[in-house]
């Protein structure tokens, strides 16, 4: 398994979010999370890579691994763990940088060697479908891209660091049909070197795009199997009426 948790428990403060997650996700896989909002579907994902170590009051029980490394071991640098697990959140969020300083910041930051930055850029940016588009204006500030646009320059800049895992918090909601297409495009190009966890609350999306999902609920993983049993044979009557759109 590439990326795994068992026992995970996570509260805020006294209020429960996570209770007794076990999943596991393969490697070169896309995997999207689904459920109503409130679920934990984002707090799951930004567990893998600590987010909530920003949050004083979180409180993670359980074990978390990539391959056999436990992410919470307090000798492991959170640095590191960002570095193999990267993340592109729900709105892009590109630095008020150029293009080029956006992708080398990060590798600046891992001290990369600076006469292969330029090669890992055009690589990144080849890889998220951005290159043609930009290879002329690289100087040019990130934020005058389009929402799309910037999207992938969010997933560049994150695969610029060749990581293992890409998390993705619903990265197309802020976005229109057109550019939706063209990340889910990405997607599914990436997933040959990269495993993909996804939190979407396009069901349409999650059909196209993985190779598995787990439906959430009130914080629990209620069913996780292939994309086409959850969608067309759900086990649980929960999924069954989550999928079928008779919910609530």
């Amino acid at each position: 398994m590439k990326l795994s948790a068992h026992s995970l428990n996570l509260s805020f403060g006294e209020k429960q979010i996570l209770k007794n997650i076990n999943i596991d996700f393969i490697k070169n896989q896309v995997i999207s999370l689904i459920g109503p909002s409130g679920c934990g579907k984002s707090t799951l994902l930004r567990s893998f890579n600590r987010m909530h170590d920003l949050s004083p009051d979180a409180h993670v029980k359980g074990t978390l691994k990539l391959d056999n490394l436990d992410l919470y071991d307090k000798n492991i640098s959170v640095t590191e763990i960002r570095k193999r697990i990267g993340m592109v959140f729900q709105k892009p969020n590109p630095l008020p940088k150029s293009i080029y300083e956006n992708l080398s910041y990060g590798l600046n930051i891992h001290e990369f060697p600076k006469n292969e930055i330029p090669d890992l850029i055009e690589k990144a940016l080849k890889e998220s479908y951005l290159w043609d588009e930009v290879k002329d204006e690289l100087k040019k500030p990130a934020v005058k891209l389009s929402g799309g646009q910037q999207q992938r320059l969010c997933i560049a800049r994150t695969v610029v660091l060749r990581p293992e895992v890409i998390l993705m918090d619903e990265p197309c909601s802020a976005l229109d049909p057109i550019s939706t297409g063209k990340i889910e495009e990405l997607i599914m190009s990436l997933k040959k070197d990269y495993t993909i966890v996804i939190v979407t609350h396009n069901m349409q999306q999650a059909q196209r795009i993985s190779d598995k999902v787990a439906f959430m609920y009130l914080g629990e993983v209620i069913e996780f199997d292939s994309t086409e049993n959850v969608f067309k044979n759900p086990q649980q009557e929960l999924t069954r009426n989550y999928v079928g759109g008779h919910f609530g």
